[in-house]
């Protein structure tokens, strides 16, 4: 099989990684995949950039202005559009097509006309919403039958002057609509029942979750801690790779500093040189990293891993602090719960800071000296890379059987 993927970035983030563990796979197999991507640079061999630095900006400039995530970069576009002329892939894989670098209609009008058949992986929920990527952090349901007025407008994907989410809405339903031949995925259940009542409804939905390297995130043996002067500390570790923002929950981390006993420290990976500014003494912030193995570090020495999401859709960073035998507790928001048992973590209910507060504490260090085996057993047996890759090939072949 000849297989293109395309994302905004290729093996940097959790959508990178599982783009380019899933390419990697598939060559080990004797097939090809090529990764199309529209942000940054990488190292991956079979990659194709989309755009370049100025295309990217006037799309992030239009955006910010326009409110048209998505309706830019016709020139980049079109050039992806002959590239996979030429490529002559037998699917096409999308994931986030969001991100400064695409036009969704000048694609989907290319993939339509050419009736490859396509598999996207929703990684949020910014395919059937007129602007935002999540929705709950405001509890807006517009997005059922048409949005407007957006509560979301200053969010990711910013719009800092006008609102078209109604039009945008309403574009997106009839270009993602076009082809007859599209299947969706979801890494978590909560996603696949969004989407039933989405613009997107009438596609079939496979609920396949995400994948890790579990033999790369597992549990070392690190002087990390030592080095941190941290060795008496209990450690609750906050991972959110590109900030924590309002949704990420960094209000309860610094809540919970101001609760905590002193023999308590909170070291949060992911936060913006502007976060850092307001971080209290017993929260230690580490700024973004793509070194896995000091990541792993981090997952190693922490007693629990604490996910205060507001909203998320299947978050890998659980299931990575659960590979590397750390105990996860969350709020029960979107997929997030869905990562853990009664033996491997703990699901609060959305924003209840005192009950997250006594779960840290009833949580403490004896619970991942007994339980780390069933983390690390968990991750292993649910969500290995290999797992996930298994379910996308057997879909694959199953696409073009029917084809045939």
């Amino acid at each position: 099989m000849k297989i293109v993927e395309i994302n905004t970035v290729c093996g940097i983030g959790s959508t990178g990684r599982i783009a380019t563990d899933l390419a990697k796979a598939l060559s080990e197999k004797g097939h090809v995949c090529e990764i199309a991507y529209g942000q940054y640079s990488t190292d991956f061999p079979l990659s194709y950039k989309i755009g370049n630095t100025l295309d990217s900006f006037l799309h992030k400039l239009g955006s910010r202005i326009f409110d048209r995530q998505g309706f830019f970069s016709h020139k980049a576009t079109a050039k992806l559009c002959k590239h996979l002329q030429e490529f002559k892939p037998d699917i096409i894989h999308l994931h986030n097509l969001h991100g400064h670098y695409l036009n969704i209609d000048l694609l989907f009008q290319y993939l339509s006309n050419n009736k490859i058949p396509i598999i996207w992986t929703l990684h949020d929920c910014w395919a059937f919403t007129g602007h935002c990527a999540y929705f709950d952090y405001v509890n807006c349901n517009k997005w059922v039958t048409g949005c407007f007025n957006c509560p979301n407008k200053h969010e990711y994907p910013p719009s800092w002057i006008f609102d078209n989410s109604a039009k945008n809405w309403q574009q997106k339903k009839i270009i993602f609509n076009r082809p007859s031949n599209m299947v969706l995925i979801t890494p978590s259940k909560w996603l696949a029942d969004l989407v039933k009542d989405s613009m997107l409804f009438q596609y079939q939905v496979y609920n396949i979750p995400n994948g890790i390297d579990t033999e790369i995130f597992k549990p070392i043996k690190t002087d990390l801690k030592s080095r941190l002067n941290l060795d008496n500390k209990i450690i609750l570790l906050g991972v959110a790779l590109g900030g924590f923002t309002g949704r990420k929950g960094l209000y309860y981390f610094i809540e919970l500093s101001k609760l905590l006993p002193k023999d308590y420290v909170i070291i949060l990976v992911g936060t913006t040189k502007k976060e850092l500014k307001c971080l209290p003494p017993n929260i230690q912030g580490i700024t973004q990293t793509y070194n896995v193995h000091e990541l792993i570090e981090y997952y190693s020495i922490a007693d629990i891993f604490v996910n205060p999401t507001l909203e998320d859709n299947f978050p890998t960073t659980n299931l990575e602090a659960l590979s590397c035998g750390t105990p996860v507790i969350t709020f029960n928001t979107g997929g997030s719960p869905e990562a853990i048992n009664e033996k491997t973590g703990i699901q609060i209910a959305k924003g209840d800071l005192h009950s997250l507060y006594k779960a840290i504490l009833n949580m403490n260090k004896s619970f991942k000296e007994e339980n780390t085996t069933y983390c690390r057993q968990r991750a292993v047996t649910k969500f290995d890379k290999h797992i996930a890759l298994a379910s996308y090939l057997e879909l694959y072949k199953k696409i073009l059987e029917e084809r045939r």
